[in-house]
């Protein structure tokens, strides 16, 4: 997905039935997760731990609704 620096971040795909991928990019602590929709949202001052947490998860779906979709303000993207 195309960020505001034109940059496409490379995502990651994960075993869920809800998420389809999860990318980072550390330098702006930007998280970005595809539902399995095809909607893209990005999370930003997602710390590194939190982002490594959620891709060691057993459960990718309950840490992404427990963890970040809660604690974090998305935007669509």
């Amino acid at each position: 997905m195309e960020r505001e620096t034109g940059e496409v971040m490379e995502r990651k795909r994960v075993n869920s039935s809800k998420i389809r991928s999860v990318g980072y990019d550390e330098n702006s602590q930007t998280l970005e997760v595809e539902l399995s929709n095809e909607q893209v949202y990005q999370y930003v001052k997602v710390y590194p731990e939190v982002y490594r947490q959620f891709m060691a998860a057993p459960n990718p779906t309950t840490f992404y609704d427990d963890k970040i979709a809660e604690d974090y303000t998305g935007r669509r993207v």
